[in-house]
C-alpha cells in the first residue's frame, strides 16, 4: 500500500457520502411521497419507502465519519439496486441526449459504494482501520 491510498479512500468516502446525503436530506425535508407511490405501485409494502432514510441518510453519514464503513457502503449498494429496480429499470439500457448512460448518477453511487465496501475506510476515519466492518 502506498502513502496516498488512505487519502484516496477518504476522497471516495466523502464524495459518495456527501452527494448521497444531499439526496436523502432533500427527501427528508420535502417528503418522500413519490417514493412511497413508486413502492406501492410495485405492490411492495408502503413502509419499505422509509428505507430511503437508512440508505440515503444513515449509511452515507456512517461513511463520511468512517464508522461501520463497509456496512454503510453495502446498505447504499442495496438501496441503489432497489431504486434502479423500482424507479429506473426502464432506463437501464438507455443513453441520454448527451451520450451518457441514463443511470450515470445511480451507477456512480452503486459502484462507489461497492468500491468502499471492498476497500474499507482507511486510516482517515473516526474508527480508523480497526474492525472488519470499517
Amino acid at each position: 500500500m502506498n502513502r496516498t491510498d488512505d487519502a484516496g479512500k477518504l476522497v471516495l468516502r466523502l464524495s459518495l457520502g456527501i452527494m448521497l446525503l444531499m439526496h436523502g436530506l432533500y427527501k427528508l425535508i420535502n417528503g418522500f411521497d413519490g417514493i412511497t407511490a413508486i413502492v406501492t405501485a410495485n405492490n411492495w409494502p408502503h413502509w419499505i419507502a422509509y428505507g430511503v432514510l437508512i440508505g440515503e441518510i444513515l449509511a452515507p453519514a456512517l461513511i463520511v465519519i468512517g464508522i461501520l464503513t463497509r456496512l454503510g457502503a453495502a446498505v447504499i449498494a442495496i438501496n441503489m439496486a432497489i431504486a434502479v429496480y423500482l424507479a429506473h429499470f426502464h432506463q437501464l439500457m438507455q443513453v441520454s441526449k448527451s451520450g451518457g448512460w441514463m443511470l450515470e448518477l445511480q451507477g456512480m453511487f452503486f459502484f462507489a459504494a461497492i468500491a468502499i465496501a471492498l476497500l474499507g475506510a482507511g486510516k482517515y476515519s473516526l474508527a480508523g482501520v480497526r474492525g472488519r466492518l470499517n
